[in-house]
């Protein structure tokens, strides 16, 4: 089947941590060759769209322009715009998410913010985290950029901002709105950032819990190369298969 779109997960798929995978620049290459666009989907909050176009291109030999990146900072930014509540917003959480936010015209506020959005942050404190579990105690609207409770890493599984987030599940008692692959709001949202249906596109990544489930709950053809997270042997104790397995992106026929 000829796909008019492809959404592309990063680590795993484009990179391993710090190592490239070759065949993912040559697939990519041959994605522009075929004007067939194209949109890395990412639950990282953590960098802007320059930021990771800049990763890409130095470290990875991946050509790309930052208007082909969408992160789950943009799809929370996106998202709250979407409610049309208040502006005032608490954040746990680096650059990415900060620079989304404030670009839509959100404003931080400690006291008394209408959202506590939480993504990943390494220099988090406990002093953050208090302030987080009282706005929502007094009613903030709880938001997580996304599930994943580690990260891979040169030291090995690291924590990720699920884990953040669940900290404060524990304190407040509150369940977030998720906004990351797997969830609807960040598939919907890229679909309509490609321009294209969800039975145009298809999702390419690593792992099937953010990846492929994110097709699989979304309507949205998946293609599960076996580069990264998940291994042959996970798939077997899963009812709902990829749509296409592969073992290396050089596999695919355009």
């Amino acid at each position: 089947m000829k796909y008019k779109g492809y959404l592309i997960d990063l680590d795993g798929t484009m990179y391993l941590g710090k190592e490239p995978i070759p065949a993912a620049s040559r697939f990519i290459k041959r994605l522009q060759e075929n004007k067939i666009p194209y949109l890395f989907v990412t639950n990282n909050s953590s960098k802007t769209q320059k930021e990771v176009a800049d990763n890409l291109i130095q470290n990875f030999g991946v050509q790309t322009a930052e208007d082909e990146v969408y992160t789950s900072s943009l799809a929370t930014a996106d998202y709250l715009t979407s409610l049309g509540g208040g502006k005032k917003v608490y954040i746990i959480g680096e650059t990415g998410i900060r620079r989304a936010l404030k670009n839509a015209g959100f404003v931080e506020d400690e006291t008394n913010p209408d959202y506590v959005v939480v993504g990943l942050d390494r220099q988090v404190t406990y002093q953050d985290f208090e302030t987080a579990t009282l706005a929502i105690q007094k009613g903030a609207r709880f938001i997580a950029t996304n599930k994943d409770t580690n990260l891979p890493s040169d030291k090995g599984m690291v924590p990720g901002a699920g884990s953040l987030v669940a900290l404060l599940i524990a304190s407040t008692r509150v369940q977030p709105t998720f906004i990351g692959k797997p969830e609807a709001i960040i598939m919907e949202a890229a679909t309509k950032t490609i321009g294209l249906t969800k039975e145009e596109v298809i999702m390419v990544g690593d792992n099937y819990e953010t990846d492929i489930l994110a097709g699989i709950n979304n309507d949205v053809d998946t293609l599960l190369v076996l580069t990264g997270f998940t291994s042959l042997k996970d798939l077997e104790h899963v009812e709902q298969q990829p749509t296409y397995l592969l073992n290396s992106l050089d596999e695919w026929v355009f």
